[in-house]
């Protein structure tokens, strides 16, 4: 560690800077008030279904589960540190593992994203 830096554990609420930092490592990502959030597409209702089950099992290991919404081919997540009362460096890990899993298939066997931008129907 530098000297100057502070360091930051998993459930230290992150200062605006940081914040804007690890938005720049996870592109995709957007604000949302105390929230980031991502929508993710693909090309069936299964694959979606099977990527949110992926997301499950993320959320589980990590006991950090973050908000689901599911719209037919569109998975919305959304992440928050509620006991720390903000967004911590666990939002923005998890949201990295998710995109990760995304990037590699998302929804398992057959599937994947459709390469299309998430924000469009």
């Amino acid at each position: 560690m530098e000297t100057g830096e502070v360091e930051v554990t998993l459930m230290d609420v992150l200062s605006e800077a940081e914040i804007q930092r690890r938005l720049s490592e996870i592109p995709e990502w957007k604000r949302d008030g105390r929230f980031i959030s991502r929508r993710y597409a693909f090309k069936s209702f299964t694959e979606a279904i099977a990527f949110t089950n992926r997301v499950a099992d993320v959320a589980e290991r990590r006991n950090h589960h973050p908000f689901i919404s599911i719209d037919y081919k569109m998975v919305t997540l959304r992440l928050t540190s509620w006991s720390a009362g903000g967004l911590t460096a666990a939002d923005f890990g998890e949201a990295a593992e998710l995109d990760e899993i995304y990037a590699e298939g998302g929804g398992g066997a057959g599937g994947g994203g459709t390469g299309a931008d998430p924000g469009r129907r």
